[in-house]
């Protein structure tokens, strides 16, 4: 196997994401929450795979990321860890299993672990979480952070609108973003708030900042898989850009099975044994 093969199949860990933002290459993230599409996605080269708490909204159809369990998230990590070889896998600590105490912060992430086989968590919030945050990195699990818009405080904020725009929320979440680096984490998300606020932040840390919806000059992208495929056609934020249409595609491959079935041409000769 050529040594570009063997490069491009090394497995992806924090220490490397590290690395990637010191010599400058972008780093980019997916979400995923199945085996089939965790495959594919792993098998295209992304670096990163964020099974989320998203899976709430579009893999279970809530209105927001608060129902999902932390059973139902180690079920679908679960089912992602099996299907990468190469991106580091990083699973959302749902809501309501790390906000009680740091205890069961470490409870939460030990399971995600252990049973899931995932390669870190990620933890949202900043000053209000840094005991939790401790907690877990006490145990050597890797944790990386959530500022700007954290959709699990959606009913606090009331609004998923741009955060961080006037002066003191800036300058809280510069202050948390740092926190969380002092802290010991790998890496923080910044969601959904000014380019400008997020280049400063990237610029002051040594750990690499991920944007959603947070401008070019960050360390690398994540975005929620159905949405960037097309497949989810609802949500029309300005950050998204969808590279397929696959709910066009699917739609039209679902009409023609339909009409050869109906039309008695599926399945012919060849497709019977």
């Amino acid at each position: 196997m050529p040594n570009h093969k063997k490069q491009a199949l090394k497995k992806v860990t924090t220490h490397q994401l590290q690395e990637m933002k010191k010599r400058g290459e972008k780093i980019a993230m997916l979400t995923a929450y199945d085996f089939s599409m965790a495959k594919i996605i792993d098998g295209a080269g992304i670096d990163v795979i964020l099974v989320g708490d998203s899976a709430s909204n579009v893999m279970a159809g809530n209105e927001t990321t608060l129902p999902i369990t932390l059973d139902q998230m180690i079920y679908h990590a679960t089912s992602v860890v099996k299907a990468v070889a190469r991106a580091l896998v990083v699973v959302d600590i749902p809501f309501g299993y790390y906000q009680g105490s740091s205890g069961e912060a470490l409870r939460s992430s030990i399971r995600i672990m252990k049973e899931s086989g995932a390669h870190a968590v990620k933890i949202e919030g900043g000053s209000e979480v840094k005991d939790s945050v401790l907690r877990i990195l006490s145990a050597g699990v890797p944790v990386m952070g959530h500022l700007g818009l954290t959709p699990q405080s959606i009913y606090k904020f009331g609004t998923y609108s741009v955060r961080a725009k006037e002066e003191v929320e800036a300058n809280k979440l510069i202050e948390d973003a740092q926190l969380l680096q002092e802290c010991g984490c790998f890496g923080v998300v910044l969601e959904k708030i000014p380019a400008e606020l997020a280049k400063k932040v990237a610029e002051q840390l040594q750990i690499p900042v991920i944007g959603i919806g947070a401008g070019p000059d960050v360390d690398g992208q994540v975005l929620v898989m159905q949405d960037m495929l097309g497949i989810n056609k609802e949500f029309k934020p300005r950050f998204l850009r969808r590279y397929a249409d696959l709910h066009g595609v699917i739609t039209g491959a679902i009409g023609k099975y339909i009409e050869d079935v109906k039309a008695k041409e599926f399945p012919n000769q060849q497709e019977k044994y």
